[in-house]
């Protein structure tokens, strides 16, 4: 199942691969239902907050009509950074699903662990490396054009 929604994850991240963002696309789903599906916009934003977990969020509480997103599963491409980690607390986010971790700047287990941080009132469940290869090469692809 997680793989399923990582494709359409994985969707949105080649979107922001073309648009010349960060290749990062999540996917927000209840049940089997797709709430939302984002990339990355933070240039052609010109906003530092629009990581794709960001606008998925904002998303999904639109389509839900409240901020607590109980009950769903955000299906991400790159491990989530400090910023989108705190949102996914707040939202109440039962499970995040990630492709490849980001061990510069992942706040979701391998540089910090803010999701499942004892001391915060919620922690989600993480599940690591569905399609991990397919992720960090799109990732390592957009950063080699880079140089």
């Amino acid at each position: 199942m997680h793989a399923k929604y990582m494709e359409l994850a994985l969707l949105e991240a080649h979107t922001a691969f073309k648009k010349g963002e960060v290749p990062v696309g999540a996917v927000i789903v209840k049940g089997e239902e797709i709430l939302s599906r984002a990339h990355n916009l933070t240039e052609t934003l010109k906003d530092a907050t629009a990581h794709a977990e960001i606008i998925a969020i904002r998303e999904a509480c639109r389509r839900l009509g409240g901020w607590r997103l109980e009950g769903c599963t955000m299906v991400v491409t790159l491990e989530p950074c400090a910023m989108c980690a705190g949102a996914i607390v707040q939202a109440r986010l039962d499970y995040v699903v990630i492709g490849a971790f980001d061990f510069n700047a992942g706040a979701a287990g391998s540089v910090y662990n803010i999701v499942q941080d004892k001391r915060l009132n919620h922690r989600a469940k993480v599940v690591y490396g569905v399609m991990q290869d397919q992720c960090s090469e799109l990732l390592k692809q957009f950063f080699q054009g880079r140089r």
